[in-house]
């Protein structure tokens, strides 16, 4: 195999390794005080009401708990118009279902919303065979009051992929702890850790998915680049 990658002995490759070692152990203590940072934010109480249709009608933000304290919402991009559901999401939302079982132990529930049609978000979710339940906020302001959808000067509107995190008190007040978008919500998607430490990494061309990139909707892989993740819509 012909390579201009170095080529060092097995000593040489220990020393880096170790290096490299020392810094991802900083990198680990960064990313443990940024989380006790995250969780220190402060909240914001929910005083708006908000409609979703789900798969058994109209449901509250309450009604997304489950029962849980704990609700982490997926910012799903999938506009109105759109014919099938952007192509980031869906491969973040591959690596959803799995964890689910482990999360809702953990007192947490996670959904997604878009603003797409229930009808058109239940027709691409059976095509994709997920499970994790998935609402459309088409009825109401909460893509837009939580800036994962942004109308534009033109009146475009350019979509977001993002999350944002609830918690629900004993008495029953909701507060919104915490939000993220674009390459913040990357950790959510695990394939991209093992990416990381592969030979190639990534190996793509930028944080949005375009028709030169690798992914794909799960069940297109084999052919020639199909649809992106359009941003406006």
């Amino acid at each position: 195999m012909q390579t201009d990658h170095p080529v060092v002995s097995r000593h040489e490759w220990t020393l880096a390794r170790d290096a490299l070692l020392r810094r991802e152990k900083e990198l680990t203590r960064a990313e443990d005080a940024l989380t006790r940072s995250r969780m220190a934010l402060p909240w914001v109480r929910m005083d708006k009401a908000y409609t979703f249709d789900g798969a058994h009608g109209p449901q509250g933000l309450a009604d997304l708990f489950q029962g849980r304290s704990q609700l982490i919402v997926y910012h799903f991009m999938f506009s109105p118009d759109w014919e099938d559901g952007c192509v980031g999401c869906s491969f973040l939302a591959d690596h959803l279902d799995s964890a689910l079982m482990h999360l809702r132990h953990h007192d947490v529930s996670v959904v997604a919303i878009s603003r797409a049609p229930q009808a058109r978000l239940a027709a691409f979710k059976q095509r994709m065979g997920w499970e994790f339940d998935w609402y459309s906020s088409e009825r109401s302001d909460f893509n837009f009051d939580f800036q994962a959808s942004v109308a534009q000067a033109d009146g475009a509107v350019e979509e977001r992929p993002g999350a944002s995190v609830f918690f629900r008190d004993p008495d029953g007040e909701i507060f919104h702890t915490y939000s993220a978008f674009e390459r913040g919500v990357e950790r959510l998607s695990g394939a991209y850790n093992y990416l990381d430490i592969a030979p190639l990494g990534r190996n793509e061309n930028g944080p949005y998915f375009d028709v030169r990139d690798w992914v794909r909707h799960h069940d297109r892989y084999g052919e020639t680049a199909h649809g992106t993740c359009r941003h406006q819509a």
